[in-house]
């Protein structure tokens, strides 16, 4: 059976209103990273950081998985052997209805102990204070994504090159192809034969490697894959 990856980054999920990190109007443009995404910046400040945190937590919840989503999930229920390798934190794969989902960076909603390492999920926003405490042991919380500076978590990024490796159809959606080590995957699943496609309004690093690149947004561009997949294109 053909397998087929998608390597997802904020740019499909911008179009449920997500804010982006680069580019025009992304956040970064208006925040300082080290100050919110970094080990360093939390030892410093973290009620900061949560009042972030927990505002990206507010418009994450207000959205809906857009048709970018949907027709992954959708897909996936219909080939079978699909992964979504995301680098989004937001959690709209796996509403949108995808099973096989990688979070390369972490879920938003899921919190991480400072004190006693235990890590569960809690869907509070806003929350009653900052930081937030543990409900097991009353150590400070922190958001269990992967921070600047920090290796993703044990398993996770062998998972994700071994799926790029072993993939089909390999298809880029909505990302910059510029933070390491997730940049790698496009590259890796060429070298391991892959027909390989992105979907951006911008060019990129993957650009030149890719076999067919969409010029156009997340959205329309998988609306563009699946009517091609339905008329046995690419597998």
């Amino acid at each position: 059976m053909a397998r087929i990856v998608f390597f997802t980054g904020a740019g499909v999920s911008a179009e449920s209103g997500i804010p982006t990190f680069r580019g025009k109007g992304g956040l970064w443009e208006r925040f300082k990273v080290e100050e919110l995404a970094t080990p360093e910046g939390f030892a410093k400040d973290p009620a900061k950081v949560w009042k972030w945190y927990d505002l990206r937590r507010k418009i994450i919840a207000e959205a809906q998985p857009n048709d970018a989503h949907k027709l992954m999930a959708l897909i996936e229920k219909e080939h079978g052997d699909v992964w979504v390798i995301t680098q989004n934190v937001d959690g709209l794969h796996r509403r949108a209805g995808s099973e096989n989902v990688l979070e390369l960076h972490g879920n938003i909603w899921k919190v991480r102990c400072t004190a006693c390492g235990i890590s569960y999920y809690e869907f509070k926003t806003p929350l009653e204070e900052y930081p937030p405490r543990c409900r097991e042991c009353g150590g400070i919380l922190r958001p269990d994504v992967v921070w600047f500076g920090e290796p993703l978590p044990p398993g996770v990024l062998e998972k994700a090159w071994e799926l790029s490796r072993t993939s089909d159809l390999f298809v880029v959606a909505g990302t910059s192809a510029l933070v390491y080590p997730a940049a790698q995957l496009p590259f890796i699943a060429k070298e391991g034969g892959a027909y390989v496609i992105e979907i951006n309004p911008e060019s990129t690093p993957v650009s030149r490697i890719a076999d067919e690149v969409m010029r156009t947004t997340a959205t329309e561009g998988m609306k563009l894959l699946y009517r091609r997949l339905k008329e046995g294109r690419y597998l």
